[in-house]
Formats: structure tokens, sequence, C-alpha cells
């Protein structure tokens, strides 16, 4: 007979055929990701938040005026009647109004969703209906594209400009209000509400795909979780001083809004000036020392410095995700300005970040060439996702870094079905497949070999897009460089490497092949290059091979 003191403390479980499990005394836990901001309130109120406006003009904020802020916005919003649930959009750029917008939205129960300004308007209309969106926070520049959409989207009833009252512009827009006169009679002690536990927090939809973008929409605890996860799994130091490339509106900027302020780091956010020169100015003037972001800006940053002999003297890191990285941005990084870039990989439905591909004690004593082939790979997952690479039947392969299959995803972070989907996206034991072709070696490192639908089956065997793109990508000549299957009468599909030179003129074919062919398998140099004066990027900097896939599908059928 069990005493009654000890009885409190167990449950019957029925599933488990009559075990007994004992309950923790520790207090129940519903996040509310402003906690975030008024921690950093408190305890780092004067670390700057620093941003470049539409203007050009550096604006200067700290965590405690936009903690105030926030409050103000929840304020006003409930007072325009916004309830906890209701989804309520950004289009807008990085800057301390969007962050306010982070906590402003989200901590008053509302979800936040960010918009993508360089959608093609077919799917803006999509996403901003089928979010059901009541409010846009739009930023000064955009207000033309939402003038040009607002007849075709169905349930918003406000769009507040993110300006200045006297910075108002006349417009056509519905009930649109300034930003500041908006927040202006918020209640600066607005207190944060308590949520439901997994109470929706913000709402981001995919990119790249040739059907409607899905949504995803994440929960205030999934959003706290990777933020904690995340300040353990990279290089981040307490008097870090961040450079906030990666978009606001692109999966929650990697979890930067969160663990920056819960960790007090300085931020500095380029608004719409995200050419090398620019980026340079606020690196030297702001004493970066780690930035994040994709390898197109960063290619467009080193090409600035290399023509101007400028060196990133105070960046110490650089985190680098969104497409593969090559191993001419690695070394320049590395033997030129002395960064050492750590290679990050995730995605949309993962909140995002999956692995990290930190420095290890080993890798001091390696030599360049074994440090940079670690380097490359997409690194080990962070603590709460588990990751597993199967064959086309489901089975699971050996972590061998050989064996490739599909890679398979799960974690607290980790999408369980997409935003208004009638079924699962996970199977049975919920693994989330992530459309990436991957190995995984003996010490834990993952590498993505290709996108499922982008990996070349040529006569019988495969063929990595990403591994030539990257080989192509060190012709000194080349700018950047995609490579797509084409069909193929009779090898199934060949590949077509498309090419940007730095000059952005053509160069010789033969010089690009002599280069490749002691880098790749014979039968992987391409049977076509094909010149051009820019790839198709998506607003995230992916490149959009379909659209190449599509324009060149009859290529080889025709010879």
């Amino acid at each position: 007979m069990l005493s009654n003191n000890v009885a409190s403390y167990i449950i019957y479980n029925k599933q488990d055929k009559g075990a007994i499990q004992m309950i923790g005394d520790m207090q129940k836990w519903t996040p509310n990701v402003a906690g975030i901001i008024e921690h950093a309130k408190e305890i780092h109120p004067q670390t700057e938040i620093i941003s470049r406006l539409v203007s050009g003009e550096i604006h200067r904020s700290n965590y405690e005026k936009v903690c105030i802020r926030s409050r103000k916005l929840a304020s006003a919003l409930e007072k325009d009647g916004i309830k906890k649930g209701d989804v309520v959009a950004t289009l807008a750029l990085n800057t301390y109004r969007h962050l306010e917008m982070y906590y402003g939205i989200s901590g008053m129960g509302a979800v936040t969703h960010t918009l993508n300004f360089r959608l093609h308007p077919e799917q803006a209309v999509y996403i901003i209906n089928h979010a059901e969106d009541k409010i846009i926070f739009v930023e000064l520049p955009f207000v033309p594209i939402l003038e040009g959409l607002q007849d075709k989207l169905n349930n918003i009833q406000k769009y507040i400009v993110l300006c200045e009252e006297h910075e108002m512009p006349e417009t056509s827009l519905n009930n649109a209000i300034s930003y500041e006169e908006y927040i202006k009679d918020g209640d600066a002690e607005y207190k944060w509400p308590i949520l439901d536990d997994d109470a929706a927090c913000a709402l981001c939809y995919t990119s790249g795909t040739t059907g409607n973008p899905k949504g995803v929409l994440y929960s205030h605890k999934s959003n706290v979780l990777h933020a904690q996860a995340a300040l353990t799994a990279m290089t981040i130091q307490p008097d870090d001083s961040i450079l906030m490339v990666v978009p606001l509106f692109h999966v929650l900027a990697w979890g930067i809004p969160y663990f920056g302020p819960m960790n007090g780091l300085k931020l500095v956010m380029p608004g719409m000036q995200m050419e090398g020169e620019p980026l340079y100015e606020l690196i030297d003037q702001e004493d970066v020392s780690l930035a994040f972001g994709v390898p197109t800006i960063w290619m467009g940053l080193l090409a600035y410095c290399r023509e101007n002999n400028k060196i990133l003297s105070s960046v110490k890191n650089t985190i680098i995700g969104g497409s593969a990285l090559s191993l001419a941005t690695l070394q320049e990084f590395d033997e030129v300005h002395d960064v050492n870039v750590i290679h990050a990989w995730g995605m949309t439905e993962m909140s995002p970040l999956g692995t990290t591909n930190v420095p290890t004690p080993e890798m001091q004593n390696m030599s360049k060439e074994e440090k940079y082939a670690i380097q490359l790979k997409q690194g080990r997952p962070i603590y709460g996702v588990e990751l597993k690479v199967v064959d086309d039947s489901g089975n699971e392969l050996p972590k061998d870094g050989k064996s490739q299959g599909h890679l398979m995803v799960r974690g607290p972070w980790i999408l369980q079905k997409y935003f208004k989907a009638d079924k699962d996206a996970v199977d049975a034991d919920g693994w989330f497949d992530t459309g990436d072709i991957s190995v995984l070696d003996e010490d834990g490192y993952m590498t993505i070999k290709d996108r499922a639908k982008d990996v070349i089956k040529s006569g019988g065997e495969w063929i990595s897009s990403i591994d030539l793109e990257n080989a192509a990508f060190g012709h000194p000549e080349v700018a950047e460089a995609c490579v797509v299957g084409i069909p193929h009468p009779k090898w199934d599909e060949r590949p077509m490497l498309f090419i940007v030179t730095n000059s952005g003129e053509p160069v010789e074919k033969k010089s690009i092949i002599d280069f490749l062919s002691d880098k790749v398998a014979k039968w992987w140099l391409p049977d076509e290059i094909v010149f051009l004066k820019e790839l198709p990027h998506g607003a995230t900097g992916k490149l959009q091979k379909f659209e190449l896939r599509e324009e060149y599908s009859n290529h080889y059928m025709e010879k």
C-alpha cells in the first residue's frame, strides 16, 4: 500500500498496463516570447539595436526602448480589436520596427506573419488570403505593391505604414495610418497575457516551390526552445555584435530576433542596403564580430573587399546557410580575412536550425585541406534534432559517409503538419522527409548531396548538382554557377551548367571543362555550358532551378 504522500506523486497510466509515473514538482511553463524582450530590458537595457532605414540614415535604439514600444504596439492592436489567434502580417525590412512587431504582435497572442516582399504578386495574394491576415504592416517602398493588390485581399482591415507621422504618403490603401501614430497612445505598461500551452506565435510560408507556398505555424514554445538550443549550438559570445543580413521575413531570421535579446547581443540590421559597400560600412562602424547570411550576399561583400583592398578586421565568425558553401568562399574568408566560416543547415519546416559545423578541438591540429573538407559539410545535429538517412523503401542506411538516401528529421521545433493541412506531414514515427539526398558519417556529420528533385540520374548513375556547382565556382572567372539535369534521349538526364562570369561576358567553354576535368568524374562533365547575365534567385537567395529546368527542358531532346 502506498502512503498518501507517495500516491500524490504518481499517476496511473492506462496505456502501459498499469505502470505508474512520478510527476515532478516544477512549475507549469507556458512561454510567451514577449518574456524574452522583457528579460533583455531588465538585464541588457542599453544594448544597442542598429538599423539602416529606407532613407539610408542609421537609427539607434536599444532593448529597453524596443520592449516599451512593443508593449505600446500590443496595446494598440488590442484596442483595434485584434484577438488571440488573429493573423497580422508584416511586409517589412530588417529594422528596429520589425523587431518590435515580432514581440508586440505575438506577445499579445496574435500570430506574426512575415511576408516576403520579393514574391510574385499572385503568390502574395494567395498567401495573404490563405493566412487570413487582418492587418498588414508595410514598409514605405512596398506601399505601391499593396495598392495594386488590395482589391484581391479578402480580409485586410487596415494598413499600417512603417514611418513617422510626417512621412506618411498619400495612398489609396484602406484605413492607412503611420506606425508612429498607431502606437503613440499605446500603453507603455501593458501586461503580456498568459497564453495556452503550444499557442501559435508566428507563420512563415515556404519558398522555391512550383505549387502554392505552404504555411508553417510556429508556437511560442517551439521558438523559445529553438532559440535556447541555437545559443549553445554556435560560437556565440555574450559580447558579440551581430550583423543580421538574413531577412526577418525568412524563417524568423534563423531565430536571431529571439536568441539575440536572450543573450543581450547587439543587433546590426542593414534594411534595404545589402550590397558589398554598405554592408562593409556597417561592419566597420559597428564593430561586427558575427555575421549571418546566405552565400550570395557574402559573395557580393567579398567582391567589394577584394576590389577595394578592404579587410573584415572585426569579424571573427560568419554563419552561412540557405545553400551550399563553396570551397572558394570558405578559403577567401579564412585566408584573406581570418574569418571562421560555420556552415549551418535547416529548413522553414525546422524553425530552421538543424545542424551546425562549429570548430572542434581536433580540427586545430589538421591541415587546412583536412579542415576545409569538414567545414564544407552541413555539420552535426544540434541537441533536440534527430537525423537519419533512409533508402527508397524507408530502410535506415549506415552512417558510413557513403550511403546516400533521403534525409529524415524530427524534434520539438520541427513541423508536424502544414498550416490548415488535413493530415500530418510526418510518418507514423514522427519523421519528416526533408526532400534532401544526404549522407551521414561515423562522426555524426551530415552532408547534403542534392535536393531529391535536383539530383541528376545519368545512365543509371547519380550526379550531384551541388558538388558540380561548387567545383565550377572555383574557376577564377566564375561568379556564380548552377547545374540542372535536362532530359536526354540516351542517358535519361545530362547536366547543363549555367554560369555568370565576373565580367558578365562569356569565356571560353573549354577553359571551364579543362578546369573541371581533374575535379569531377569524366561522366559528370556538363554536355552544355550556358552563360547568363544573372541566375534566377528566390527571395531568400536560393537558386530557382525549376525555372531553368523548364526553359531548357527540350534542349537535348531537340538535337
